[in-house]
């Protein structure tokens, strides 16, 4: 059975039943009507915590390719395979002027588990630069195509998560881009970053850089340390309860979300219960970074997910509020 382990980004060494690499769409067609169970679609392997061997056909996400396919005064419009890196998509765009991702500099995965996941980082998401997407049917090999509406993007996911999870192979993504950045950088330490930095004018190259230096500051590089990046989501509550817990609380960060409602910052949360730094088998929540939770001896998923829980009890316990895995369990 072929192993998953330099597929995913936590390290773990599991294997599958068989490992396809789908290089164009065709290459799907001896796949296609498989029972939902017997079939897995792996993209960068960065967003997934594998629990245990996986008896399945696991569909590798190898389609390559970045093509301009319309242009305007403002825009450009690029459409690029599925299988493609994503920071290495990122910095395509940079060189070229494209603006738009410049804030999602070093996530790691693929280009087309980006819409899935709706990944986002310092005040950006897929979102904001989607504008279409081909996915095709693993029960009839049609390519369908999906706007943003049809994708039904919100915090961290979209359908592709939820009514139609496993039903389609993203086979290629386009994205918007801007001919005349408007840069965002009113979120986290980006400010402090390009002024240590020396930048008085910001450009897609030096913002870029910014996010890198912070994003290196704080997460360990996968090929180094496994881990799946931010392993929770920050979770949302209502202003109300927001309110109780500053009572109690008065430094807990807190952000405008919606009407009403309230984001809070999960790291915090977690840093405040004691877990940074503390191991528990073969996991370990990250020294430098509450969110991250690593493979720190030879881990199995069963480990990462016990600690996981753990952790989201202690919370629980705490402050009275519930944390969701942003990573995508898979047993």
């Amino acid at each position: 059975m072929p192993s998953l382990k330099s597929y995913n980004s936590f390290g773990l060494d599991v294997s599958c039943s068989q490992l396809a690499r789908i290089k164009k769409n065709s290459d799907l067609s001896s796949f296609l009507n498989l029972d939902s169970n017997a079939s897995f679609i792996l993209g960068g392997g960065s967003n997934i915590l594998l629990l245990n061997d996986l008896n399945k056909v696991v569909l590798k996400n190898e389609i390559k390719g970045k093509d301009i396919v319309k242009e305007t005064a403002k825009h450009i419009f690029v459409r690029v395979g599925g299988g493609e890196n994503w920071h290495n998509f990122v910095k395509w765009c940079i060189q070229r002027g494209y603006g738009g991702v410049e804030n999602l500099s070093l996530i790691p995965g693929s280009v087309g588990a980006s819409p899935m996941q709706n990944i986002g980082a310092y005040g950006v998401e897929i979102k904001d630069v989607f504008h279409s997407l081909e996915a095709i049917d693993l029960k009839t090999g049609r390519a369908k195509n999906f706007s943003k509406s049809s994708c039904q993007f919100g915090y961290r996911t979209s359908v592709f998560k939820t009514s139609l999870k496993g039903k389609y192979f993203i086979s290629n993504v386009t994205f918007k881009l801007s001919k005349s950045p408007e840069f965002n950088l009113g979120y986290g330490a980006i400010l402090n970053e390009l002024d240590r930095l020396k930048v008085t004018k910001p450009s897609l190259k030096t913002v870029s850089k910014a996010i890198i230096n912070i994003r290196n500051s704080k997460l360990p590089d996968p090929k180094l340390i496994g881990n799946a990046g931010s392993f929770f989501k920050n979770p949302i509550v209502s202003s109300k309860k927001c309110n109780q817990l500053l009572a109690n609380f008065p430094n807990m960060p807190a952000y405008s979300n919606v009407p009403y409602r309230k984001k809070l910052s999960a790291g915090w949360l977690i840093q405040q219960t004691g877990w940074k730094g503390k191991a528990h088998k073969g996991a370990a929540c990250y020294k430098n970074h509450a969110l991250i939770l690593i493979n720190n001896k030879n881990a199995k998923g069963t480990d990462i997910l016990e600690l996981a829980e753990k952790i989201q009890k202690s919370v629980i316990d705490k402050f009275g509020v519930e944390l969701s895995p942003e990573v995508n369990l898979i047993s």
